[in-house]
């Protein structure tokens, strides 16, 4: 189970490097003209996954895929985990009050919706 636990940190940390990595991708890209960064799969998925991070933090919830892995490594308290979680779990989280989260996340997610107003996402043309 421990490595099943290990691949699904490290998506975890796909996941978060996604939300955090797309927004300056998206402006540089833009400033590039770089098409794939107007793609909307992309866009749209960048809007819907930061909108649930916002989500759960705003409703106090534990992420769900922080609560497998803690399922799979078989962990009722974080003391429990092993050397290489811990480090990677700390790129992921800080130690901070809740509301700290809150606000952060909440201005990254209104920059992600300004983005949205000032690089929108274009749709392919069909060809008729």
């Amino acid at each position: 189970m421990q490595g099943w636990a290990d691949a699904l940190l490290a998506g975890h940390l796909l996941l978060a490097a996604f939300n955090v990595l797309s927004l300056p991708l998206i402006w540089i890209g833009a400033w590039r003209k770089w098409n794939f960064v107007r793609n909307p799969w992309f866009r749209w998925s960048h809007v819907l996954l930061m909108g649930i991070v916002l989500g759960e933090t705003l409703l106090g919830l534990t992420c769900p895929l922080t609560l497998w892995e803690d399922q799979l490594r078989g962990i009722t308290s974080p003391e429990q985990r092993g050397l290489i979680s811990r480090i990677m779990e700390s790129i992921l989280f800080c130690d901070s009050p809740p509301w700290i989260f809150m606000v952060v996340y909440g201005l990254f997610f209104a920059l992600i919706l300004i983005t949205m107003q000032f690089v929108p996402p274009r749709h392919r043309r069909s060809k008729d």
